[in-house]
Parts: C-alpha cells; structure tokens; sequence
C-alpha cells in the first residue's frame, strides 16, 4: 500500500474517532447554519483539524483544500500535492442520527487525484483507491456490477437544498431517471454514493453542484473500480465544474444519453 495512502488512512481513522464519540449524544452536537440549508458542526471542524494536523505532520509541505477551513495559503504555490477533504459528508444525516456520512480524502498530484480513503464511520467500512491499484472495501478488491442496461439499474442521486434555484431542473432530471431505471435514491452523502457505485451497491449515480471534496476520492475509486465517471456531457472536466455522472460502462453512457440536455 502506497505510504500516502496509510497516511490518509490514519487521518481518517483519527477524524471518526471524534465523530463517532460525538453521534452518541447528537442531541449535544453544537450546529451552526453557513447559509440556508446548509449546516457545519462542531464535529466537522474538529474531524477536519484532527484530518489536517495527521497530513501536515507526515506531509508539512503540501497542500490543503477543505471544506471547513478552505484553501491553506500555499495552495496556490504550483504546490504538486494537494490533500482534498470533506471530514464529514452529510453533516444533516449526521445531526438527525442518519448513519449516512462519511470521511472522504483524496491527494491530487500535478492535477491528478491519486490515493483516496472513504470511511464510513457507522459501518466501519474503509473504501481506498490508489491510481493503476486499484479499489478495495476493507482490503477487499472491489468492482462495479455487470448491469447494462439502465433499466435495470439501481441509480443514486442527490440534490442540495441550500440553492433552491435548481430545484425545478432537477425534478426534470429525477422523473426522466425515475422512468428509464428500476429504482432511483438519494441518501444524502455524494462521497458515499460513489463509494457504493464502486462496490456495486449503486449501478450508477448523478448530482449537480457538487464541490470537489464531494467527488474527489469517489471518483477515483470509481474509476478504479472499473466504472466511468465524467460530467452530464460525458467529459473529463468534473471536479471543478461540479456536476458529475458515474456509473457501470454501458449505464454511464446511457445516462449520458438521458441527461446530456441538462449540461452546462
């Protein structure tokens, strides 16, 4: 296993320690509105801070683009490692007691995303990827299912409620995908979602304006999972633009086809 990738491991080893001690008593958790809809914990910016000091320790001179804290300073230094985080993705499920939420990591090199951890604290489940590696549940190797046919596809989705601006377009989008796949969910933690479409309990998913710590790690283990993941258009140019689509082979490309109108 690539050291970078143990590193990241331990970090988000160290962040569930503080979630998990913290969902005992959420009632205790002290929540804070960053805009409409949109909650931050105490929780996450401990998790986050615990995230950090682990990368800086071991790696003092790359960078750090989190969801809490934001960009570290030497980000834009043409720094080639950047650590990208989201140290509790679905705080709302995490506040209601959903056990729906997740770690997720990922080191992106000279522009590419390399190693990526996402660890399901509940289930105590560690997704990791490394690039040309490789995509494993708990050192298990992991695949994307055989589904080809969209039909029959199990399709995760998500929406953000703190822009509501969007809502009418994706309600466009959810009854175009409710009537062309066998089942359609939205369980509220985009990093998890690809995580599972890795390991084959989704058959594809999509979702727009997402940041790149919601995508960065689960796109890799997609992608070395032997799934496909690109933009509504079908291209590379996700992590930054937001909107993204992943899936099997076949259903990726007929999800294209479905909802290629609704690209930027």
């Amino acid at each position: 296993m690539h050291p970078m990738l143990n590193t990241a491991i331990k970090a988000a080893r160290r962040a569930a320690t503080i979630i998990n001690r913290a969902s005992f008593d959420v009632d205790r958790v002290q929540v804070s509105e960053k805009q409409y809809n949109d909650f931050v914990t105490e929780v996450d910016r401990a998790a986050e801070a615990a995230i950090i000091e682990v990368l800086t320790t071991a790696y003092p001179d790359h960078a750090i683009l989190a969801e809490e804290s934001g960009a570290s300073k030497n980000l834009h230094d043409e720094n080639e490692n950047v650590w990208i985080i989201d140290p509790l993705d679905g705080t709302t499920n995490f506040i209601h007691g959903f056990p729906q939420y997740c770690v997720s990591i990922a080191l992106q090199q000279k522009g590419v995303i390399t190693q990526a951890v996402i660890y399901d604290p509940s289930r105590n489940e560690m997704f990791t990827a490394s690039k040309g590696g490789g995509a494993f549940l708990n050192d298990k190797r992991i695949r994307v299912t055989k589904c080809d046919k969209i039909a029959d596809a199990l399709i995760g989705t998500g929406f953000s409620g703190r822009d509501m601006s969007g809502l009418d377009e994706y309600m466009e989008m959810y009854k175009i995908m409710t009537q062309k796949c066998q089942g359609l969910r939205r369980p509220g933690a985009a990093a998890l979602d690809l995580a599972y479409v890795a390991m084959g309990r989704l058959d594809g998913f999509f979702e727009k304006g997402l940041a790149p710590w919601d995508i960065a790690a689960g796109a890799l283990m997609v992608s070395e999972a032997g799934g496909i993941v690109g933009t509504f258009a079908g291209e590379s140019d996700y992590l930054y633009k937001g909107d993204v689509l992943a899936g099997t082979p076949k259903v990726f490309g007929q999800m294209v086809n479905a909802l290629q109108a609704f690209a930027k």
